[in-house]
């Protein structure tokens, strides 16, 4: 009856290095101090202590109860409740892969298959190499770029399994890789950094962040009176000059029942 396992963790966490303690300290303090209550800093020293090793180790789970007065169970249920806190150690660069309705109708399913197939690994897998780690994530909401693929947490919009296939093997054979929307590829551990709220210092990197695509804007020109890109004048839709003009006015467009409740 000794050697039968229970799946429950080895207890206590073991403490990091004295170097690398005081080193997470000295972030923690200064996240925690931004919060008028301590444990409202728990998300960003998930990611702090992600940027360390990768993953969210017991280790980690122990350094933010310590810093925050929790108990262990609290920060756990924190850190396997959210999907973008890893339980265990993964690639450098965390390809995910849209299946939600819309991604996966436009062809994410079929992407999902072909990378699974390319690289030889499963969903949640990691490469021989520890370069890439493969998953299908739900939506990001990024329909009107659809299918998407995003690799830590960076946009590359309208996918094709093609495409997708020599986006993951530039990054295996470690060649510079640019997002279609947002700042420069960096690894999953810098990442976590910057999740954690730590300026992100490379040059041009907060510029290039940039705002919505010219496709999440379209209607929002169409609602200005502008003409909508590869469209004729007949596309535009005059823009409304009062407040009561509004779809509930029209009676030809009614946007629901006007009748008293019980009616």
């Amino acid at each position: 009856m000794n050697d039968v396992q229970l799946g429950m963790p080895q207890l206590p966490a073991p403490d990091y290095p004295a170097d690398v303690r005081a080193r997470l300290e000295a972030d923690a303090k200064e996240v925690i101090a931004r919060y008028p209550g301590s444990r409202s800093a728990l998300l960003p020293l998930l990611h702090l202590v992600q940027a360390e090793e990768g993953h969210v180790t017991r280790t980690g789970i122990r350094f933010c109860a310590e810093m925050l007065d929790l108990t262990t169970a609290e920060v756990t249920a924190v850190s396997t409740f959210y999907s973008m806190y890893r339980r265990r150690a993964g690639g450098d660069y965390q390809v995910g892969v849209c299946t939600n309705t819309l991604c996966a109708v436009m062809g994410g399913d079929a992407i999902f298959d072909e990378l699974k197939r390319h690289l030889g690994v499963e969903n949640g897998e990691t490469t021989e190499d520890g370069a890439v780690t493969l998953e299908h994530i739900e939506c990001n909401a990024a329909c009107d770029f659809a299918p998407v693929v995003m690799v830590n947490w960076e946009f590359f919009d309208n996918q094709t399994p093609e495409s997708a296939k020599r986006l993951v093997d530039d990054l295996l054979a470690g060649r510079t890789v640019e997002p279609t929307r947002g700042a420069p590829l960096c690894t999953y551990k810098e990442t976590s950094r910057i999740l954690a709220g730590f300026p992100d210092a490379r040059p041009g990197a907060v510029e290039a962040t940039g705002g919505a695509g010219p496709a999440s804007l379209v209607g929002l020109r169409l609602a200005k009176g502008e003409t909508a890109p590869g469209r004729g004048a007949d596309h535009v839709v005059a823009p409304r000059t009062t407040a009561e003009e509004s779809a509930s006015s029209d009676p030809e467009h009614p946007a629901g029942p006007t009748a008293e409740e019980g009616e």
